[in-house]
């Protein structure tokens, strides 16, 4: 059973002729074999096309909502009765199709060929629908545009805080090619670089396509990213936590001087404004130190009389509600 035209298409039954025309002009420029070299482009694309030329035709729809797969084999001035009569129903099938074989479609001399095999009253001229959409005349000769496509750009954290001059290669139907790429500082994860031209070639004297980096930045060590916010881990030690203490936090821009309030535990957090990620069209990320209060895994001797000495002193038990010095 062939697809359902709708579903090629991705319209609704209730789609105008509009959305129909719409749908098909973005996956046929897609999908087209002029512009897009996938193996399976030329397939998908005889399928979009015969979908259009079949849903584009009000008389044709209207015999294909009515009779589905079989609405070939009905005459155009068909009469619902004698067609019932002799077999056909509203989406149901018939005992022979003469038209077996003959479903594919394809494309040469600048006109996008129909089911029929012909280019008939339901055919798709290559020419007038495209030409608009290129801005050029798309026929035998004439100018097509190449695709835009896409390759993901991977970076580090740093790389991407700041930015510069990079060198990539990426690997396509001719071969491997480089390109000198200018990463912005400040990229996100998400965000696309544009190369102008770098696409795919276009057709005749038609334009290439642009390439699209996406841009993925690689998991980090150390760094969390939120947007443009960085979030790390600030080790302190228990006296620095307890007294209060000026301390050095590495970002990816560099390092900078946190203040560490006392009384501090782990888990609390502090924010540096503006030095998390860069960005040159508006105010730059934040960074959040996360505290995380170490004790030495190997105290000395000292370290451990002092640290049973405090033991022994103190009443404060983190494992109660309520602080018991603040008991009454």
């Amino acid at each position: 059973m062939a697809r359902d035209y709708y579903e090629v298409l991705g319209v609704p039954r209730t789609a105008d002729a509009a959305e129909i025309q719409q749908a098909f002009r973005t996956l046929a420029r897609r999908h087209h074999p002029d512009v897009n070299r996938d193996p399976a482009a030329e397939e998908r694309f005889k399928e979009i096309n015969e979908a259009y030329g079949v849903l584009s035709d009000p008389d044709t729809r209207r015999r294909y909502d009515r009779f589905g797969s079989d609405f070939r084999q009905v005459p155009e001035d068909y009469d619902e009765r004698v067609a019932a009569a002799q077999g056909f129903g509203r989406g149901g099938a018939h005992r022979s199709d003469p038209f077996a074989g003959r479903r594919g479609a394809g494309v040469g001399g600048g006109r996008v060929w129909t089911t029929e095999g012909d280019f008939g009253a339901s055919g798709v001229d290559f020419e007038d629908l495209f030409g608009g959409m290129f801005g050029s005349r798309a026929g035998r000769g004439g100018a097509v545009p190449g695709a835009d496509q896409e390759a993901e750009l991977t970076l580090t954290v740093e790389e991407a805080h700041r930015g510069g001059r990079r060198r990539i290669t990426l690997g396509g139907p001719g071969g491997e090619r480089g390109y000198d790429v200018n990463v912005p500082a400040g990229v996100v994860d998400g965000q696309r670089i544009r190369l102008a031209g770098e696409g795919g070639r276009g057709r005749g004297p038609g334009s290439a396509g642009d390439l699209y980096l996406v841009v993925r930045i690689a998991p980090h060590p150390h760094y969390r990213l939120a947007g443009r916010d960085v979030h790390v881990d600030l080790p302190v030690t228990p006296w620095e936590a307890v007294l209060g203490a000026s301390v050095p936090v590495t970002g990816p821009g560099g390092t900078a001087k946190v203040h560490v309030p006392p009384g501090t535990s782990t888990g609390r957090r502090l924010r540096l404004r503006g030095e998390g990620m860069p960005n040159p069209k508006g105010s730059p990320g934040d960074l959040y130190a996360e505290i995380r209060v170490m004790v030495p895994p190997s105290p000395s001797p000292r370290e451990r009389e002092l640290f049973e000495e405090l033991a022994a002193v103190s009443p404060f038990d983190p494992r109660k509600q309520t602080d018991p010095r603040k008991q009454t």
